[in-house]
């Protein structure tokens, strides 16, 4: 089946209040040292078209290695990269919005397709389960 004929899997798509103010959120989604003390280590720089990598535990025939690219950046609210890894072909887009000296944190993983449905419930795992605890604690030690 090639991947036009594919059936679109949702979106995974979660919303955070943050109890920080945005420039400190923005600093923790949109910088190599933000990034990968919440998410994975990287390269990342924020510059629209840079290509970078995040880098994970190998789990199988996945190498470990996450290709993206900057391809949305609207400092201090939007931040949307492509992610490629493990043949699949994804967008993760992060959007803040500030409320009452908080932050809100829109985040949807979107291009899902039925071949990648095993990857995309391990994934939906772990936006749902680590991605506030592992924000928050990095905002505690941020100045």
């Amino acid at each position: 089946m090639t991947p036009n004929a594919q059936k679109a899997l949702p979106d995974i798509s979660y919303t955070y209040l943050l109890d920080a103010p945005l420039k400190k959120v923005w600093r923790a989604i949109s910088t190599s040292e933000g990034l990968a003390g919440w998410l994975m280590p990287n390269d990342f720089q924020p510059v629209l078209g840079h290509e970078f990598t995040f880098i994970t535990q190998p789990v199988g025939d996945f190498d470990g290695i996450v290709h993206c690219k900057v391809l949305e950046l609207d400092p201090p609210h939007h931040l949307g990269l492509s992610w490629n890894g493990h043949n699949m072909d994804l967008f993760l887009r992060l959007d803040l919005k500030e409320l009452d000296g908080k932050t809100e944190l829109s985040l949807v993983h979107s291009g899902w397709l039925e071949s990648y449905a095993f990857t995309r419930t391990i994934m939906d795992e772990g936006w749902r389960r680590h991605t506030r605890e592992r924000l928050e604690n990095l905002l505690a030690q941020m100045e």
